[in-house]
């Protein structure tokens, strides 16, 4: 067999028929390409051969021996189907059962000799196997197999797959061994890198993922293949990088004095590392090329005071600077902040949402500075006003949501934009934002889910990381407990205690499961988008009413879900900051995001279908005031390994170790949503290896800095091509 043509279609494959095509698409598989990289999701180790007077009840084993009787019935009226045999060997005979498989009555005959391999069972008539997957062998063959031998599905360690209906782990083996066989790949990794690391060949790796003779072998391999996709992942990086530092940025120069001056009137001292995270950034906006960073910190450890500060600098200097948020509610919450914080200075605030538009400022003063008082806010026929402060100039810090980037939004002189919770926002996005099309303002990415540093390593590799551990003087400790069944009645007490002697509380509810799960994946369509917005506001709706009539009918509620227009979301929240409600019930999607000082009680219905980094989000939303807080988990499962997940909660309040744990876990793939970024399995699954991605980047730097357009290594350019235009974290 020659050099084999991996965009082959399936279909071209024998015992590929017309109705299997589209249960293989199902899998993602529709070229032979497709079929080699489906890797096995784990392996069943029936290497070792037993004889039958071996086994016991509760084993996976692989024996072999003869036929000796095969029958196959109907039963009736369940229409189901039961073929049984007797297979023995020298040492006794054991009886095998299939369940819906009457064709192996004809495949196996009475004086065959089988290899089977499957579990054993115990029932009230003896021992017995249970649909165990089967291969008829050669005499000469017969009794024993070395692992290494012919065998597909006994015998050896099998490789189980990924499956879908119609499409069993035996079928795709049935398919994938015969291809195996001289297979002939040209292999895209320098020759020179596969010695270094003394890595196997595409070829070896391929064949030996599906078809290892121990564990070892099966590791090298997937090591071998997920070290492709990480070089292809830093290379991409590394090229973003490059573009980036070849556009134009403006350079805001620094002031030491004015920047001493702003953090010697804030309300509070700057912890070191949010000292650190500032001049970062301010080193950064000082060069000629766009600045690219992320600022990770935890819940509450101010990140928005260290952005502001490069906002003061960038508004001392002439130009602008955008804070976009999510959601109007986080909107709302910054424009309240940095209000604050800047009102001794004559620095105009903007705010631009969808539904508001309002300033800080709009008198001259006398002596020619400016008032600074809050307005209320701007019926929707006067956002022109506001938009004529921003390209004007007059307002120099805009906050906003994506209403920012329309049109009819015109900035006079933008050189920093700020994202809260969006890290992907690309630089044909900030462009959009400016007149100058040759001038790309700096990026400042703010999120509060610490990122565990495999992760940031590779989704992040093209940008810049400043990281605020510390948190501000004198938070206190939240205390987090797992609530069970029976612990909810005296948890609801504890929670009418709170808000009857003044404290709030915060209900959030996990989003009620769609029936098309597929739909919901893609989000893409807007009625998929819709239906989730319905589930939420109906997860949402079912607690609101079983609080507010059933458990806490003496209290006020009011409940926030994504369906309700941005008017409600701000009247609702601006009544619970004013104490107008007691308890607020909200969905997860819907980001709290507002600081209630007097919130004392975070409390999660079915925490368990929340991630870590999540519910640490949620606990830290509250322990912002004077008063002592609570974040009670409550929780219906006896899953072990959930169990363990919130019990990491309840002992460690520390955002970047838990982020670590959530990923030990879950696996990467589940933590941060990154499952649909592309990033293929085996590459996600190595996120967890430092050492691996550390050689990845090392080899990319390397092969660009002697080749930066990689013309040595068609075969290599030719892949990152490919993948570049199927990864995306957005």
């Amino acid at each position: 067999m020659g050099e084999m043509d991996l965009n082959l279609s399936v279909e071209q494959l024998r015992n590929v028929g017309s109705r299997n095509l589209p249960r293989l698409a199902k899998l993602g598989i529709k070229t032979v390409r497709d079929l080699l990289w489906h890797f096995p999701a784990r392996y069943e180790d029936y290497s070792k051969v037993v004889t039958i007077s071996e086994i016991e009840p509760g084993q996976k084993v692989n024996i072999q021996g003869e036929v000796l009787k095969m029958s196959s019935r109907m039963i009736f009226p369940k229409r189901m189907s039961i073929t049984n045999a007797l297979v023995s060997d020298e040492t006794g005979a054991v009886k095998v059962v299939w369940f819906n498989q009457p064709f192996i009555a004809n495949s196996l005959r009475e004086g065959a000799l089988v290899s089977l391999a499957g579990k054993a069972n115990l029932d009230k008539h003896g021992l017995y196997l249970s649909s165990p997957t089967y291969e008829k062998i050669n005499a000469d063959e017969y009794p024993f197999i070395p692992p290494a031998g012919g065998l597909t599905h006994t015998g050896r360690l099998i490789p189980v797959y990924p499956e879908t209906e119609g499409v069993t782990s035996k079928y795709l083996r049935f398919l994938i061994k015969p291809i195996l066989k001289n297979l002939k790949i040209l292999d895209p990794l320098p020759e020179q890198i596969i010695k270094k690391y003394k890595l196997p060949s595409l070829e070896e790796a391929i064949a030996k993922i599906h078809y290892p003779t121990n564990d070892t072998e099966a590791n090298i391999a997937k090591e071998r293949l997920a070290f492709d996709d990480l070089l292809l992942f830093q290379l991409k990086a590394l090229l973003e990088r490059r573009k980036l530092n070849q556009l134009k940025s403006v350079r805001v120069g620094f002031d030491q004095n004015l920047i001493q001056n702003f953090i010697s009137e804030l309300p509070f001292e700057l912890t070191r590392d949010q000292k650190v995270a500032a001049w970062e950034i301010l080193k950064d906006i000082g060069k000629s090329y766009p600045m690219n960073r992320l600022m990770e910190g935890d819940v509450g450890s101010g990140k928005t005071v260290v952005a502001l500060i490069a906002a003061i600098q960038t508004a001392k200097a002439g130009y602008q600077t955008v804070f976009m948020a999510p959601t109007e509610v986080l909107a709302n919450q910054h424009m309240e902040t940095i209000r604050k914080l800047i009102s001794h200075t004559d620095i105009e605030v903007a705010l631009l949402t969808g539904s508001i538009a309002w300033s800080t400022c709009s008198l001259q003063s006398s002596q020619g500075g400016l008032k600074h008082r809050p307005e209320s806010p701007l019926r929707a026929g006067k956002k022109s006003n506001i938009k004529k402060r921003i390209a004007s100039g007059q307002a120099k810090i805009i906050i906003g949501t994506h209403a920012l980037i329309q049109k009819d939004v015109e900035f006079k002189n933008l050189a920093l934009v700020v994202l809260d919770e969006q890290h992907r926002f690309g630089v044909a996005q900030r462009a959009a934002l400016v007149k100058n099309k040759e001038i790309v303002p700096h990026l400042l990415s703010m999120t509060a889910t610490p990122i565990p540093r495999t992760l940031a390593l590779t989704i992040y590799g093209d940008l810049d990381i400043s990281l605020i551990k510390e948190k501000p003087k004198n938070r206190q400790k939240i205390i987090t407990k797992v609530i069970s069944p029976l612990q909810r009645k005296s948890a609801y007490n504890f929670i009418r205690e709170e808000v009857n002697s003044g404290r709030q509380v915060f209900v959030i509810c996990p989003r009620i499961e769609l029936a098309d799960p597929i739909k919901e994946i893609k989000g893409k369509n807007k009625q998929s988008k819709m239906n989730i917005l319905w589930s939420e506001a109906k997860a949402v709706e079912v607690e609101y009413k079983k609080l507010s009539e059933e458990v806490f009918p003496d209290l006020k509620v009011a409940m926030l879900h994504g369906k309700m227009k941005p008017k409600e979301k701000n009247e609702i929240m601006d009544k619970f900051k004013n104490k107008k409600y007691g308890i607020l019930v909200s969905t997860s999607v819907v980001e709290v995001g507002v600081d209630i000082q007097n919130a004392t009680i975070m409390m999660v219905e079915n925490s368990e279908r929340f991630g870590l980094a999540q519910l640490h989000q949620f606990r830290g939303r509250v322990g912002r005031g004077e008063h002592q807080s609570y974040c009670l988990l409550f929780s219906l499962t006896s899953d072990k390994k959930i169990n363990q997940r919130l019990k990491a909660l309840v002992e460690c309040d520390d955002g970047f170790l838990l982020a670590e744990k959530d990923m030990a876990i879950r696996g990467p793939g589940e933590f941060f949503g990154v499952k649909q970024s592309g990033l293929p399995d085996l590459a996600m699954a190595s996120l967890a290896n430092v050492e691996l991605i550390k050689k990845a980047r090392l080899e990319a730097r390397f092969l660009l800095k002697d080749d930066s357009s990689l013309t040595n290594y068609p075969l290599l350019k030719d892949k990152l091509e490919k993948f570049q235009r199927l990864t995306h974290f957005e």
